[in-house]
């Protein structure tokens, strides 16, 4: 059999009319009316030398067909071929329709086994592939020594598997199955590889055992308030000139230690270290379309482009064409990042592939891994073409399947999940079932959006569901605008410009957004399931945000703002989010979505962390604070509500008394423009932080009874 080039459809018949299997009793039959006028008085299904007449239940003319609904009176077979004949003799055979949209479907295909793809082992190679209305299924191998594909037909097992085993040695073997559904053939890659070539283009056979190492202990994670998370891209961390790394925008270029810039301040992977986080989060690292690996700088990606779920992207190796190069490369650069002292979380986006129609889920299996609307047309909540349908059982399994792999092969240590709002919140709690089996101290963050999907609200896995996704976290969007104003409205000024009108819903957000006042509404039960940022790779960056709104206002104005809306974030209840080079000012020159713009735009300006070297100072000082003091990462709703009392202060000036357990805490918010006089309770107060600097290191003592307050400042007082 002539394959063609992968991804293209072989097809072996014409067709007078179409029939469709809509239910496992159902078929549906569309007649043109340019055919016999769209009529038939009966038809027949066939299946080999067996004969069974369908019982038309209903005819009704849609368009340009006659549209007939038939009963099957006999068990429909999976996997064999049927065909369906008019009372005319003409024929056509029976294409799998709607019923892989049903309830019974996923019910009798659902498969339990844990060895999908390939199991390799120097002797043989197992095969499985989850393609249960295939008629036919053949593995393609081919030795990259050599030009010419070896072509193995295989079986059809329970519930839809497709199997063989090959006896020998298929190290760096390239593979792809060969996939009949509704008599065309199409050429995919396994869902489930884990190795591919350049570009993605073939999977590729690796013994994984060779790539495997120990995971260091890493300091304990008791409760996820405790984490401060540090977003990147691996290319943008280390790609500027100045970065003083040698691989930059690699793998092995993050996992450089003691790196410096021309003037020996610290850079990567050491300074992050410095700065005292807990998790480096990643954009995606699997692998993706939008960039060339074999010209990796040729375009720019952020990565949501995903392709292949389970492969490291090549873009990102030194060696695009080795498929263990991005493997080892990874690895070094996750066991580089634990070996100092941090955490790794992973970008997943498992709510869409890239493109639908060349998706190796829609070509083994059409239909069942997205959604569709009412109109049968594919679902668009994304707002890239599709959605995925992890309500599905198999797509669930291949979710959670996915997840328990980078855990077990790559010891990644959490997730940010792209677009939750799309996936449903069992899958979201099976996905926490997985991580807590393997570890106690695994993160889940999500984007928690209520996006328009065909899945029923209360299926949703977004923040109006917080309450049945308990132990997940979701990035605060109402914490986002009210600390620096609309996301979607650039010109909106927020309570950090001093907007008193964002007064009340700052307050509920630096308490975690867990209903701190009885007439607030609460947004999540606990305060660990709130992501609080005002940052990240989406949208206009903080400070880019801030030149639009003050374009007339000193540098040094615009520099306390965004000082203090990232000491908010630093010191508010929940879990914090900070974006690579906030610290420092981080600007992309006005681009408010930079997925595809330059390095230029994109790349982490190491000169910009010197220039800005004070404010860096302060926010590390900031961190050092909350790591210090439990009162500012308190575990559970009712300690935020007994132990925090606002002091008697005019809005929009915030003060916050902290009772923690071994502690007396004064938060002190001034968003204004003018010096204020605040008054505090009696007592001596250490201050930690002030307009200028900040250290768990007292700078000075105040007596109670009152403090000066420079203007757009936080103070942090600790009682002596």
């Amino acid at each position: 059999m002539q394959t063609g080039k992968r991804g293209t459809r072989m097809i072996s018949t014409e067709r007078l009319f179409f029939a469709y299997l809509d239910e496992m009793a159902t078929i549906t039959i569309l007649m043109p009316l340019s055919y016999h006028h769209g009529l038939s008085s009966s038809f027949t299904i066939t299946q080999g030398s067996l004969k069974s007449p369908l019982t038309i239940v209903n005819r009704v003319q849609i368009e340009n067909y006659q549209k007939y609904t038939c009963k099957l009176n006999e068990e429909f077979c999976f996997g064999t071929q049927y065909w369906v004949l008019d009372e005319h003799g003409g024929q056509t055979d029976l294409q799998i329709g709607a019923i892989i949209r049903t309830e019974e479907f996923d019910k009798k295909f659902y498969y339990e086994g844990n060895d999908l793809g390939v199991i390799y082992s120097t002797i043989e190679s197992g095969f499985k592939l989850w393609a249960p209305t295939a008629t036919q299924v053949k593995l393609k191998l081919r030795n990259p020594k050599t030009k010419y594909s070896e072509i193995i037909k295989m079986k059809r097992e329970d519930v839809g598997v497709w199997s063989v085993v090959v006896r020998k040695n298929l190290e760096y073997y390239h593979y792809s199955y060969l996939v009949q559904v509704n008599q065309e053939w199409r050429e995919v890659v396994d869902p489930y590889v884990k190795a591919v070539s350049a570009n993605g283009d073939m999977g590729v056979i690796v013994d994984l055992n060779k790539t495997r190492r120990e995971k260091p202990v890493l300091p304990p994670l008791e409760n996820p308030v405790d984490a401060i998370i540090y977003e990147t891209h691996i290319r943008d961390f280390t790609i500027h000139p100045n970065s003083g790394v040698g691989h930059k925008g690699l793998y092995l270029g993050v996992a450089e230690r003691g790196t410096r810039s021309a003037n020996g301040e610290l850079t990567g992977l050491s300074y992050v270290k410095d700065l005292g986080v807990t998790h480096i989060e990643f954009l995606p690292f699997n692998d993706f379309a939008g960039v060339d690996e074999l010209n990796p700088l040729s375009k720019y990606n952020w990565g949501y482009n995903p392709i292949h779920f389970n492969a490291p992207e090549g873009s990102y190796s030194t060696d695009p064409s080795d498929p263990y190069a991005r493997i080892h490369e990874l690895k070094e650069m996750i066991h580089q990042i634990h070996e100092a002292g941090l955490r790794v979380i992973m970008d997943v986006v498992y709510n869409h592939v890239y493109i639908r129609e060349e998706s190796s889920f829609e070509k083994i299996l059409p239909g069942y891994y997205f959604r569709h609307n009412e109109m049968g047309l594919p679902s668009n909540g994304t707002g890239v073409g599709n959605d995925i349908a992890s309500e599905r059982r198999m797509v669930r399994k291949f979710i959670v399947d996915s997840v328990e792999f980078w855990l077990k092969e790559y010891h990644v240590d959490g997730f940010r999940f792209d677009l939750m709002g799309i996936l449903d919140v069992e899958t979201m709690n099976e996905v926490r079932k997985v991580c807590d089996r393997l570890g106690n101290d695994i993160l889940i963050i999500g984007e928690g959006w209520n996006l328009n999907t065909p899945l029923p609200l209360q299926k949703k896995a977004n923040i109006a569901n917080q309450a049945k996704l308990p132990s997940i976290g979701q990035f605060n969007d109402q914490f986002r605008d009210s600390i620096k104003g609309s996301t979607f409205n650039l010109h909106d000024k927020g309570y950090a410009f001093g907007n008193k009108h964002y007064f009340e819903a700052a307050v509920e957000a630096i308490m975690g957004s867990v209903g701190f006042h009885k007439r607030s509404k609460r947004i999540f039960n606990e305060p660990f399931q709130s992501v609080n940022y005002i940052e990240c790779h989406d949208n206009h960056t903080l400070w880019d945000k801030i030149e639009a709104c003050l374009p007339n206002v000193d540098e040094e104005i615009r520099m306390k703002i965004h000082r203090l809306a990232t000491g908010i974030v630093l010191l508010s209840q929940g879990i914090p989010f900070l974006h690579s080079g906030q610290e420092f000012l981080r600007t992309k020159e006005g681009d408010s979505n930079s997925y595809q713009s330059p390095d230029s735009i994109n790349q982490l300006d190491w000169d910009r962390k010197s220039k800005y070297k004070e404010n860096v100072n302060y926010i590390k000082g900031l961190i050092q604070i909350r790591k210090a003091y439990s009162c500012f990462r308190m575990r559970k709703t009712v300690d935020i509500q007994n132990r925090i009392r606002l002091l008697p202060l005019v809005e929009p000036l915030l003060g916050a008394l902290y009772l923690g357990e071994q502690e007396e805490m004064i938060l002190l918010i001034n968003p204004t423009a003018n010096h204020h006089f605040i008054s505090i309770p009696k007592g001596e107060w250490l201050v930690l932080a002030d307009s200028d600097q900040a250290s768990t290191v007292p700078t000075r003592m105040v007596q109670g009874g009152g403090i000066q307050m420079e203007p757009i400042s936080l103070n942090v007082l600790l009682k002596k």
